[in-house]
């Protein structure tokens, strides 16, 4: 059999090579079935191999066809293995458009011939130009893990992302921009964010790595999207470096199904790690979802991986910085010579100090630098009037003796030292004069009042945040279902000038005029705008809509519209609150008015536990209640 699948696979011609092949082929069949290869961990993570969550047996996260040399590859790991060991055998050159298998699996050709000890006159070893071509290109030193923090006003950026860069010897600061970088995403131009997340949740995808040169992720993400790029530098031997970019040589032309929470951007790097160091099995940490900041701090937690942190502050950071330090007089001042130019305003820079002058210059180029890159300025003059700008901007700054502003501070905390993702919460309170005990079960992420630090203030990105409530009459029920409840409350001031919004999709039990408290599905949100009224206190506020469905509403339905206003504040370190209106005019379909207003407050006992208390009332179809609760959280 094995003799027939050689010559019919890898087309021997000459019976006598194909009798030779087969031959020694089944020698190595044997000797890898002795040693119980197909069952090693090496091989498993080579094939990205894990266990089927429901039922025995296991399944590779690869899908694409051509990542399989045997039919039945996907998952059956001896049959995979004793086809790579037979595709070995082609006499296949390397072109431009195909290589070897030997080439194409170089990884698994490496480490079974590590195994097995090829003979090389029985196997002869194929060149793999392509791949010695690229491998020297790229010169591999290092590696870094780069996440690229949440970026509070977009949805898909939210979690955060990760990527790893290649490090040449010998780079610096400056010159490491000119690194190579490999990530993985999915492969889609779709620009509809609410289809992207719908696609990405279920898989609708294909997820594929790529290598570009990392100051175009650095641009990307520092630059355009303005997320703070945090680096860290990771303790692998040369050996497991080499072992990496070959195994992202074998992957960079094939696709996994790209899913949003669990096989995303940073799951299938820590595949590659898991791969580079064998014994990792980072990937083994995450069954159910992977949150780039946690996969983040598992790396971090893993003895003797990581040998340095680096902080990259995005633009928007630095302006937000830079402008602490002036009075709004200065940054009026900037924003015009960002508008107009040095030259015209030179006299109302005379009467500053050279340090003043200096800072006001320094803020009027980078944020004329920032809305040149956001793509504001086009849209008001040409790039070649922007440049120019530019320029007289920069030799003005370069006339004043005056040393460069101090940099962006270091934040304390960094993204893997905040609190874990994940949240579980117990509560008493009363609703309606009516005792309850709670239970609350939070996957993932992070809320307005969790502790702040390691994540973007002002953000919050929830789902499937599910309350189940006891009381003496119902029993045990669900009492609110979120789907999906993001928040981005973005502080406009004299320069930047983001807006805020939120969408909220959930079941939430509601009282009808009957008494009855059904579960109701409602979607809810809108755009807003936020203000820092001091360096620690925001004030915001939304246009909302909402949409209700149920068959208890008359008709099925209840459209409405209304203001939202809240302020949301940092009193001491561990102590948050947040104190909110809402009013709401439904008027198609069952006509009502809703209202609310409340305080919730949070005092955190480190990053691992947080206590809270929520007072309200509430007020719809013309009947009024109260609510109190306390709740207890933990974070892991």
């Amino acid at each position: 059999m094995l003799y027939r699948w050689v010559c019919l696979t890898l087309g021997c011609l000459a019976p006598v090579v194909c009798h030779a092949g087969a031959a020694y082929l089944d020698e190595l069949v044997q000797h890898a079935r002795v040693k119980q290869l197909a069952q090693r961990q090496e091989w498993r993570d080579l094939l990205h191999y894990k266990p089927n969550l429901f039922g025995h047996g296991l399944r590779s996260l690869a899908d694409d066809p051509a990542f399989f040399l045997a039919p039945g590859g996907k998952t059956d790991p001896e049959a995979e293995l004793e086809a790579t060991l037979a595709a070995f055998f082609s006499d296949v050159e390397e072109t431009d458009k195909q290589q070897n298998p030997q080439c194409a699996f170089i990884a698994r050709y490496h480490w079974l011939n590590a195994e097995l000890a090829f003979d090389p006159k029985r196997l002869p070893p194929r060149p793999c130009k392509r791949f010695d071509e690229w491998y020297a290109a790229i010169n591999p030193y290092e590696i870094t893990l780069v996440f690229p923090a949440a970026f509070v006003n977009s949805p898909a950026s939210m979690y955060g992302h990760t990527l790893l860069r290649i490090d040449a010897k010998g780079q610096d600061e400056h010159s490491r921009l000119l690194a190579y970088s490999v990530s993985y995403a999915a492969a889609t131009s779709e620009t509809n964010g609410l289809t992207f997340a719908i696609k990405g949740v279920f898989g609708g995808y294909p997820g594929v790595f790529a290598t570009l040169p990392y100051y175009m992720k650095v641009k990307e993400y520092n630059d355009l999207e303005n997320r703070d790029i945090w680096e860290y530098r990771l303790n692998f031997t040369p050996a497991e470096i080499e072992r990496l970019l070959m195994h992202l040589w074998e992957l960079q032309p094939i696709y996994f199904d790209y899913y949003f929470f669990d096989e995303n951007c940073s799951y299938h790097l820590l595949a590659l790690m898991d791969v580079a160091r064998p014994g990792l099995r980072l990937t083994d940490r995450f069954p159910l979802w992977a949150i780039p900041a946690d996969t983040v701090r598992v790396v971090v937690e893993e003895s003797g991986l990581l040998k340095e942190v680096v902080y990259r502050p995005a633009r928007a950071t630095w302006l937000r910085h830079a402008q602490r330090s002036m009075d709004s007089g200065q940054q009026d001042l900037a924003k015009a010579l960002a508008n107009s130019g040095p030259t015209e305003l030179s006299a109302r820079l005379v009467p500053l100090v050279p340090e003043q002058r200096a800072r006001v210059l320094d803020l009027a180029y980078e944020y004329l630098e920032y809305q040149r890159m956001a793509g504001a300025r086009g849209k008001i003059e040409s790039p070649a009037v922007t440049a120019a700008r530019l320029r007289a901007l920069l030799l003005a700054r370069n006339q004043l003796d005056v040393p460069p502003a101090p940099p962006v501070p270091v934040p304390r905390v960094r993204p893997d030292e905040g609190h874990g993702s994940a949240r579980v919460g117990v509560g008493i309170g009363t609703d309606d004069k009516t005792g309850f005990q709670e239970i609350r079960l939070r996957p993932v992420y992070h809320d307005l009042l969790d502790p702040e630090e390691g994540y973007g203030r002002g953000s919050q990105i929830e789902f499937f945040n599910l309350a189940l409530r006891h009381t003496d009459g119902d029993g045990i029920h669900v009492e609110r279902l979120n789907l999906v409840d993001i928040t981005s409350l973005a502080p406009r001031n004299r320069l930047l000038k983001p807006l805020s919004w939120n969408i909220d999709a959930r079941f939430e039990r509601r009282r009808f005029p009957d008494g009855g408290r059904p579960l109701v599905f409602a979607l809810s949100g809108g755009p807003g705008l936020a203000y820092e009224l001091a360096p620690d206190v925001l004030a915001y506020g939304y246009l909302e809509g909402d949409a209700g469905a149920s068959r208890r509403f008359e008709p099925d339905y209840a459209l409405g519209l209304g203001p939202s206003l809240g302020v949301l504040a940092q009193i001491a370190p561990s102590w948050r609150f947040d104190a909110y209106a809402r009013a709401i005019r439904y008027g198609v379909g069952d006509a009502h008015d809703a209202r609310a207003l409340g305080v919730v407050q949070a005092f955190s006992f480190g990053r691992r536990f947080d206590l809270r208390f929520e007072v309200g009332r509430e007020r719809e179809f013309d009947r009024a209640w109260n609510t109190a609760a306390a709740y207890w959280l933990v974070y892991f």
